[in-house]
């Protein structure tokens, strides 16, 4: 095999290629520095055997009396240009996938066909020894025909260039061109490819998305707008209106601190007024349940303050009802009473207020009574690790010190005043009768019970530690 390889050497030559081809196949893309690295050294040796048998590939193939060996000589010549341009095109997509990563893909392309087109030029010229001006100018009539044809085509070709350029997007930004939103999965030579929140897929072309309105909502990144419009009345006193908004939104933790939310009227005119809370959330996941939660705690706050969402159907709380009772009737725990039992109720209800800052209920203390929160917001803490964090906010409707009233237990987290909070309190002492006599309401404070301390558990629990492998095998999968 080996004098078989020494005495064709033209032989060697097409092994070689083939050897590249394999070879190619057969290393794994995580391996892409070996992959390159092989395809670098056997150009070499093919270029090395070709000028060492006087095969020069600026010169026609030599051997002319002998036809098969003569047509071999001058398709190795004419590989020698192939290969080549392929190596060099490999080498450049190489460097700018390290310095523009994907999106210089289409870049890479455009160039890889233009050393691949002068490739071909040149081996028709030195290697066939065609006359170049003649094929030149044909190809150039040929491709204003090409490109009168596809005009819309090289449109959007050139405007992918520009798009790929400017960068205006980039792989996996979240954008909206032309009122299109959706997340970019794609951008070839022809079309940007969104993906929508729906889940189907938008193909854009590049000429129109040159053209058109591109919003990028992934830059700066890690943060994306999020707002939300609530109309009332326009007899609402405003700062009323707004602090009542602002109480709901200090009551979604999902909102960035920088840059700080904010409350503004947009608008009004004798048929409502229009406000607006707006600020910032870290993923795009985060927009649609940051807004049912801001449109939820709008809802509530605004009816705490005695304001109620604009609708064709206006309603408000009858007059005759005190706010204790109104609150009874919006309470998920407490609605299923019935009207002469929420009178009761409302009768036995203290009101007692707090300031930001002020402990409502400390975490480890058995509370002898229930407070049902009226106005403001409350912010739950619990301790990891010895450090404490906010878990979770609270707002309106919501219940405080069902553990000591259910089964003379505490919860680990603090009840903390965020903002200025008023609660409604009811004894222990006349509340337990009341819930052995419904079970109804006894069965869903349970629930919610339940629901907290799994949810303490969970947040609290310390995640094992696991202790990295070590070993032979695992070094060779680390440098796999």
């Amino acid at each position: 095999m080996l004098s078989l390889l020494t005495e064709h050497p033209l032989f060697s030559a097409f092994i070689l290629i083939l050897l590249d081809l394999g070879l190619w196949r057969l290393i794994s893309s995580r391996g892409s520095e070996w992959k390159l690295l092989v395809r670098v050294v056997i150009f070499a040796l093919f270029s090395v055997l070709l000028f060492n048998e006087g095969l020069n590939p600026m010169e026609p193939a030599p051997w002319a009396e002998n036809v098969p060996l003569h047509l071999a000589a001058t398709g190795l010549q004419i590989g020698w240009w192939l290969f080549g341009a392929r190596t060099l095109t490999v080498l450049i997509g190489a460097v700018m996938m390290q310095r523009v990563g994907h999106t210089g893909r289409l870049l890479q392309d455009l160039l890889g066909a233009v050393i691949f087109l002068v490739a071909i030029i040149a081996a028709l010229a030195y290697v066939l020894d065609l006359p170049v001006k003649g094929v030149l100018a044909t190809s150039g009539a040929l491709a204003i025909i090409v490109g009168l044809a596809l005009q819309s085509t090289l449109s959007d070709v050139f405007s992918g260039i520009v798009l790929n350029t400017t960068k205006p997007y980039q792989l996996d930004d979240w954008i909206s061109i032309d009122g299109t939103e959706g997340r970019v999965t794609d951008i070839d030579w022809r079309a940007t490819r969104l993906q929508t929140s729906q889940g189907s897929m938008a193909v854009i072309p590049n000429s129109l998305a040159a053209k058109a309105k591109i919003i990028n909502f992934s830059r700066p990144s890690n943060m994306f707008g999020v707002a939300v419009s609530v109309q009332v009345s326009p007899h609402a006193r405003p700062s009323s209106v707004i602090e009542a908004l602002e109480r709901a939104m200090q009551g979604c933790r999902q909102l960035l601190d920088t840059p700080a939310p904010s409350v503004a009227l947009k608008n009004s005119a004798s048929a409502g007024a229009e406000y607006e809370i707006s600020g910032f959330v870290a993923s795009m996941g985060e927009k649609r349940v940051v807004r049912n939660q801001l449109f939820d705690l709008a809802y509530r706050h605004l009816q705490a303050s005695g304001v109620n969402l604009l609708s064709s159907n206006e309603t408000s709380i009858a007059p005759h009802l005190s706010r204790p009772r109104a609150l009874l009737d919006s309470s998920p725990i407490f609605s299923t009473l019935r009207e002469e039992e929420k009178d009761t109720f409302s009768q036995n209800m203290s009101l007692q207020t707090f300031r930001a800052g002020e402990i409502i209920l400390a975490g480890g203390e058995v509370s002898d009574h229930l407070f049902i929160i009226e106005s403001g917001v409350v912010s739950v803490t619990l301790k990891r690790h010895g450090a404490t964090f906010e878990s979770g906010r609270m707002g309106p409707g919501e219940v405080i010190g069902e553990a000591g009233i259910l089964s003379d237990t505490a919860l680990p987290a603090d009840f903390s005043a965020k903002t200025f909070c008023a609660l409604y309190r009811i004894e222990k002492s006349y509340l337990k009768p009341c819930l052995d006599a419904r079970h109804d309401i006894h069965d869903a404070m349970q629930a919610l019970l339940d629901f907290r301390l799994h949810k303490a558990q969970a947040l609290t629990e310390e995640t094992p530690v696991v202790a990295p492998k070590r070993g032979f095998l695992q070094w060779l999968r680390n440098r796999a």
